[in-house]
């Protein structure tokens, strides 16, 4: 654990909260959660049973598919001594024109935790305001902590610090920026992003990591020349092109991010010893070239399990 943080403070401070995203927890709170992530990863490791959610249930809401939200969520639920309710459009009234607050309501009777995997960040907010237990953001349109969090926990893994390292984000400006941009923001570091002409990412979430960044010494570039974003990166990051919700804009956007993939060529630019990350799925040959994606400086499947070790840090500390 970080030397100067108070950890039972921290602690008792996470109990009941909601995980929506990063952009509501302090900069100590979520490096909590990373040391805590670290920590159960490191119990699992070992075969230790740590099962502090015993006896607790996780209803997970997905209007979305998922392969890496669901079963790591499921995964951790098991291990942490709980039980996870799989939870699609289809199989409950939310489907059918209940409204999200019922929803909520008469779920919070059942269930010690929800987690929603949505389109639109409204029904995040509006799930987690009438519910009575805590409610987790597995990804919305605007933001996806979770994977965020993962995130910070490989880098810090891997090259033993935060603060004070870039990293370089290539590609469209969606929720996957804008939760790795506040993190960064919130954890010291210089985030460089790069996004060709009508895909920068939200100009509220930007205004709101500059606004952090003055108070941690970050720096938030938003940039246009992927060339510029990468020189002297520590992490380099894309994502696919066209996230779910905007497949039938693929070929306009294959068109507009063209030169916009990461390849051997760009990543020139960064410190020899990068890392590069993809919340996957990932489109070889599109986005990121297979040299780069299958490359030595790859961590993108210690990336995926960390989805894992995350998560159930911050069910743990929440529920």
């Amino acid at each position: 654990m970080h030397p100067t943080l108070n950890v039972e403070e921290l602690a008792n401070g996470l109990k009941g909260r909601d995980f929506l995203g990063l952009v509501d927890y302090k900069p100590e709170e979520i490096r909590y959660l990373i040391d805590l992530a670290i920590d159960l990863k490191r119990k699992q490791k070992n075969g230790e049973i740590y099962q502090p959610l015993k006896g607790k249930t996780l209803g997970m809401i997905f209007e979305k598919s998922s392969t890496r939200t669901r079963v790591s969520f499921e995964v951790g639920m098991y291990q942490l001594g709980g039980h996870a309710l799989f939870l699609s459009k289809n199989d409950i009234q939310m489907g059918r024109g209940e409204t999200i607050r019922d929803t909520a309501m008469v779920m919070s009777r059942y269930l010690d935790g929800m987690i929603i995997r949505t389109f639109g960040h409204r029904n995040v907010v509006e799930l987690a305001r009438s519910a009575t237990v805590p409610v987790i953001n597995a990804l919305s349109d605007q933001s996806h902590p979770c994977q965020a969090l993962a995130d910070y926990q490989t880098v810090f893994e891997k090259k033993g610090k935060l603060e004070g390292l870039k990293i370089a984000y290539i590609g469209d400006g969606n929720n996957m920026l804008h939760s790795l941009m506040i993190g960064a923001s919130k954890l010291g570091m210089h985030f460089a992003s790069a996004s060709p002409e009508g895909y920068d990412p939200d100009a509220e979430q930007v205004r709101l990591a500059r606004e952090f960044a003055n108070e941690t010494g970050a720096k938030v570039d938003i940039l246009r020349d992927p060339r510029e974003a990468v020189e002297n990166a520590d992490v380099i990051y894309t994502d696919v092109w066209a996230s779910m919700g905007f497949e039938e804009e693929q070929k306009e956007r294959e068109r507009a991010f063209k030169d916009y993939q990461v390849n051997e060529e760009l990543v020139k630019g960064a410190h020899s010893d990068y890392l590069f990350m993809h919340c996957l799925p990932a489109h070889r040959g599109e986005e990121v070239s297979e040299g780069v994606i299958d490359g030595r400086n790859s961590v993108i499947f210690d990336e995926a399990e960390n989805r894992l070790h995350a998560q159930k840090a911050i069910m743990t500390a929440i529920m």
